[in-house]
């Protein structure tokens, strides 16, 4: 069961076609995971857009690779972690699915849930192989140059169309984009939470400019 690409980092730096790493853009799809401790150990796979229908159904936009995969995943938590979900899928409908939860049993109480991301533990998603990371993984970790000079913090990563990219928030001035490739992104050590970068001609020069 794999997750889609909307949740899912299909990395430039192996030359693979296919990749997991957790996404976390913005709505409708989901944020970014703040960096740091159990937030950043969870992975959001859907998302609640709204009421269908009288009954209580809601409409969810999916974020695996098979959207009914979705369902299978259990528990399911809000962002907070304070409530938890069972889906059960009633059907779809344009580019979204249908679906009921247990106690929501008309239209109010479906759109009250609206904007609801479903959350499921880090630890529940499958193991990745080599070359290949949750976004969840990536976020948060300490980026710095070869010399070790410091650059950052990797905050999100995102996808412009042209390749994986990571915005790194630094201390002090504007987050900076580095493309995630094998290339600009030597060495990946979740272990030591950090991250090398090996900037081209041009890349971070402003940052290397304030630092000298």
């Amino acid at each position: 069961m794999a997750l889609r690409k909307d949740v899912i980092l299909r990395s430039p730096r192996s030359g693979r076609l296919e990749g997991r790493a957790a996404a976390f853009p913005a709505e409708p799809r989901p944020q970014p995971t703040e960096a740091g401790t159990a937030a950043a150990k969870r992975v959001c796979v859907g998302v609640i857009t709204g009421a269908h229908g009288v009954r209580g159904a809601v409409r969810l936009k999916s974020f695996t690779a098979e959207p009914e995969d979705v369902a299978r995943y259990e528990p399911l938590e809000d962002e907070k972690g304070e409530r938890r979900f069972a889906l059960r899928l009633v059907g779809s409908a344009k580019g979204v699915l249908i679906a009921t939860l247990p106690g929501i049993d008309d239209r109010d109480r479906a759109e009250a849930l609206r904007g609801t991301r479903l959350y499921l533990p880090r630890s529940a998603l499958p193991p990745t192989a080599e070359e290949e990371y949750y976004h969840a993984d990536l976020i948060g970790l300490d980026a710095a140059l070869a010399d070790g000079t410091p650059v950052g913090t990797v905050r999100a990563v995102h996808d412009f169309g042209a390749g994986d990219t990571l915005e790194i928030d630094r201390p002090s001035g504007p987050p900076v984009m580095v493309p995630f490739t094998r290339a600009v992104v030597p060495v990946v050590d979740l272990d030591a939470g950090r991250l090398v970068i090996d900037p081209p001609p041009g890349l971070l020069d402003p940052i290397l400019k304030e630092r000298a």
